[in-house]
């Protein structure tokens, strides 16, 4: 006889959350579906206190790789990675996202956006709440700068506009407006989307370059070799090289005469022009070859140097990567350049997606880039002055370069600029900071608790064992010097405070 099967019970479904270690110096929650039986009950839906991130072994950096693309792992770690050095840092969850498309994806949704460039967020503001006036206060061009690195969701842009400011050094201290600099900005973000022959055109006849490196003041009768000689050393051909000799500079400068400008005793330069009665029409000799050469033949002898790819591969490559390339990457990277007419972006893709950008050894941050990603990870807009005088004591003011030959990238941090990175967190956090003495903070708080809470600020940052560690055991000394009820919240808040001003001002925050 055959049995009757037993009816099934109905299961319903209902997930649960657990913290999971992913291997990178993060811990998440991930989501797992369960089924249980028609009247038990679901396990609560609290996921409990999270655990601390596992802390990050210092590996030692991979010397210098031949020529090809990354293939390791590319998790939060190698997209903080890219977005330090080819933005400004993550928004929180924003290196998780990136990680999840794989490494020339991410790449490429950097360096090839897809939509217009957009700023979110309030516009900047100064302290008193007023609007920024880039083209008349002093100091609010670099303030409008800052906030379109903080605001924009096209960082890769800016920070190519940063690069080409340093490489085409100019500053305010030598020209009569502020609206002049910005509208030399707007020509290097540009730069990215041509080749370097049109960029140093462009910069060449710039009203703002004219006046810095006095090509406006550069006529037939009176040839001024300044950029002449700065064109050839540190924009297109390099120093010690080889490549050009004095006699090249003085012929050079005479092919660049003709420009002019009108002085307006209140608004400065203006009217800038290429008169030709003040170009020298007569032949001039430059590497070698005659001809009655003009501002247009300097540039174009100048980037069809035979010198000129290599200088152009390695100057590129030092913004993105410390260490020098394996002389195949050199090799295979000025092919590519030459093969794609000098364009600019195929170069930067191509560091971007090497190994020695992975693999490599850390960069300092430059101090308005940590000025930037320390906003972007907290979502706060500009509105305080106080970033012009500390980006100034941390080493950058922007659109005030020290020299013609920019910033010295090997020499972010000492002394003397190290303090301005401390203020520039202690500025950002009085905003986020805790109020020790009006009792807001909560009464009790384990040590776990305090220092996932200062971590979750910053959207997670993975730290080094020795540095976590050190974080934890300050934390844990804390609770020892309470000794009455009344310090237990103004202790623990301020303990919450000093978490924060030392996880932003940590070796792993300002390096990249």
């Amino acid at each position: 006889m055959a049995v009757k099967a037993g009816r099934k019970k109905k299961q319903v479904t209902y997930r649960r959350k657990r913290w999971v270690d992913s291997g990178e110096g993060v811990v998440h929650l991930r989501t797992r579906v369960f089924r249980r039986r028609k009247g038990e009950k679901a396990p609560r839906k609290d996921p409990g206190p999270r655990p601390l991130p596992r802390p990050q072994k210092a590996r030692h950096p991979a010397g210098p790789q031949p020529f090809g693309t990354y293939h390791g792992p590319f998790g939060r770690l190698e997209a903080t990675r890219l977005l330090n050095r080819a933005g400004f840092g993550p928004a929180p969850g924003q290196a998780e996202k990136l990680a999840r498309m794989g490494m020339k994806k991410a790449v490429l949704s950097l360096t090839r956006p897809r939509g217009k460039a957009k700023l979110i967020g309030p516009d900047p503001v100064d302290e008193y709440g007023l609007p920024l006036a880039p083209f008349d206060s002093w100091g609010h061009d670099h303030l409008w700068w800052l906030d379109r690195m903080v605001r924009t969701n096209q960082p890769f842009k800016e920070r190519m506009a940063l690069i080409f400011h340093d490489w085409f050094a100019t500053s305010i201290a030598s020209v009569s407006q502020q609206r002049q600099m910005i509208d030399q900005y707007w020509k290097l973000r540009d730069g990215i989307k041509g080749t370097f022959d049109d960029l140093v055109l462009e910069v060449t006849k710039d009203p703002a370059m004219l006046q810095w490196l006095n090509g406006g003041d550069n006529n037939k009768w009176s040839p001024n070799e300044n950029y002449a000689r700065e064109l050839m050393e540190l924009f297109t051909l390099g120093a010690d090289r080889g490549a050009y000799t004095e006699d090249d500079i003085r012929e050079a400068a005479r092919a660049l005469t003709g420009w002019r400008y009108d002085w307006d005793d209140d608004l400065g330069a203006i009217n800038f022009r290429f008169d030709p009665e003040f170009h020298d029409e007569e032949q001039k000799k430059i590497f070698g070859r005659k001809g009655n050469w003009n501002w247009r033949d300097v540039c174009r002898l100048c980037v069809t140097h035979q010198l000129h790819a290599s200088f152009f591969v390695e100057k590129m490559w030092s913004y993105f990567v410390p260490a020098a390339p394996s002389k195949s990457t050199r090799q295979a990277l000025i092919r590519l350049y030459l093969k794609n007419n000098r364009r600019i972006l195929p170069v930067v893709e191509a560091i971007l997606q090497h190994p020695d950008f992975y693999r490599g050894p850390p960069m300092v941050k430059p101090p308005v880039v940590f000025n930037a990603s320390l906003l972007r990870a907290l979502k706060l807009p500009v509105e305080t002055s106080s970033w012009i005088w500390l980006g100034d004591g941390a080493g950058q003011q922007l659109f005030l370069p020290p020299n013609v030959a920019g910033w010295d990238d090997e020499r972010w941090l000492d002394t003397s600029t190290v303090r301005a990175r401390w203020l520039m967190v202690t500025y950002a956090l009085e905003k986020r900071g805790h109020e020790a003495w009006d009792d807001s903070y909560r009464e009790k708080e384990s040590t776990r608790e305090a220092v996932n809470r200062a971590l979750s600020t910053f959207g997670w940052p993975a730290l080094r064992a020795d540095h976590q560690n050190e974080l934890v055991s300050m934390s844990n000394r804390i609770p020892g010097f309470i000794t009455d009820e009344w310090q237990q919240r103004p202790y623990l808040a301020m303990r919450q405070n000093a978490l924060l001003q030392l996880i932003a001002s940590c070796p792993d925050f300002q390096l990249s």
